[in-house]
């Protein structure tokens, strides 16, 4: 299935955020994410981007390619955004990290 216009426009959101973090967590290790509260939180917010723009996305595309996991994506879109003061760095870090970098190619093959 080829997205529409509506749905290219949150994959392109989704590839730009991830994209954002991979740049941000470069060469960091887990500590020094941690200790870096600007960075950390910067984190955080664009993977609520990332989330947000992937809940958007039509149920047929999500449905055509669930290679790319949309309900733990969107699962983590919805922790961070209302669970403020329990949000576990762990999990931060591994979707940074892990999640985005399985994700990333992924997006850049739906957007050829």
């Amino acid at each position: 299935m080829k997205p529409d216009e509506r749905d290219l426009a949150y994959l392109w959101d989704m590839l730009d955020a991830a994209r954002r973090i991979e740049r941000l967590t470069e060469g960091l290790d887990y500590a020094t994410f941690v200790d870096d509260e600007r960075t950390s939180l910067a984190v955080e917010r664009l993977l609520e981007n990332v989330g947000e723009a992937a809940r958007h996305v039509s149920s047929e595309l999500q449905i055509a390619h669930s290679e790319i996991p949309w309900p733990g994506i969107i699962g983590m879109r919805n922790v961070l955004a209302h669970q403020y003061g329990v949000v576990d760095q762990r999990k931060v870090w591994q979707a940074a990290r892990e999640g985005i970098a399985a994700l990333v190619p992924l997006l850049e093959a739906l957007l050829r």
